[in-house]
């Protein structure tokens, strides 16, 4: 836990950086839609600024969300423990097993109606309705605070909307709430790599690798940072 405090309060030092960056990427006109490569569900997955984009999205006044999502109970935070605990051992020959139990127990917030807030979100980002994904998951995440993979879903639309401030502040809640949640740490560190900051981005990588050692595709990221950097000191 100790390690992913300590990027945790890294990444918070960076973000006048980041708002900086962000607003010089804007004004040098980068592509609307930027896609994260391999990264899964992860929040580009992905500031550091809470927030930053808590308004955007607002036409999701029409979406009926009355409840909020409860306090994980005893026994499933002991679930979750096991899981983590399987998938962080790189020898586990279950860990594919463990990694998709994870990803359904992150995604239940405990609320039938919550619940299906999540479910349109992500229907509409598969079918390329980034608009429509953002407006359902800013209704979770209104109704919904505490529910980490809210957050996080809606990074992950922000982040494919070229929108990285909003996604970095969603970001910054899912580390809040989940710490070990490896998608949004990878997808923090495609924003940072995005933005050139590449020690910062290598450092979420490994946070997300800590967590999770079974990504291919994060490691690979991490590679190409480590080469490109060859010679200096990340």
């Amino acid at each position: 836990m100790d390690s992913f405090n300590a990027i945790h309060k890294r990444l918070v030092t960076l973000r006048p950086a980041l708002a900086a960056a962000v607003i010089a990427v804007a004004a040098l006109g980068h592509p609307a839609a930027v896609r994260a490569q391999g990264s899964g569900d992860s929040a580009p997955g992905a500031d550091l600024g809470p927030g930053a984009g808590s308004d955007a999205g607002s036409g999701s006044g029409s979406v009926a969300a009355p409840e909020a999502a409860p306090t994980p109970i005893p026994d499933a935070q002991s679930r979750l423990r096991e899981l983590l605990d399987e998938l962080q051992n790189p020898e586990s020959p279950e860990w594919q097993r463990a990694q998709s139990d994870l990803q359904r127990e992150w995604s239940r917030s405990g609320s039938p109606a919550m619940d299906l807030l999540l479910q349109r979100g992500r229907a509409a980002l598969e079918a390329g309705d980034t608009e429509a994904a953002i407006e359902h998951l800013t209704a979770l995440t209104d109704h919904a605070p505490d529910f980490a993979e809210g957050w996080n879903a809606r990074a992950t639309a922000y982040f494919t909307a070229g929108a990285f401030g909003p996604s970095l502040a969603d970001i910054e809640h899912v580390l809040r709430l989940n710490p070990q949640h490896y998608g949004a740490l990878a997808g923090l560190g495609l924003i940072l790599a995005q933005l050139d900051y590449a020690e910062a981005a290598a450092e979420a990588f490994r946070a997300s690798l800590k967590a999770n050692p079974h990504q291919a595709d994060v490691r690979e990221q991490l590679d190409r940072i480590e080469r490109s950097s060859e010679g200096t000191e990340l």
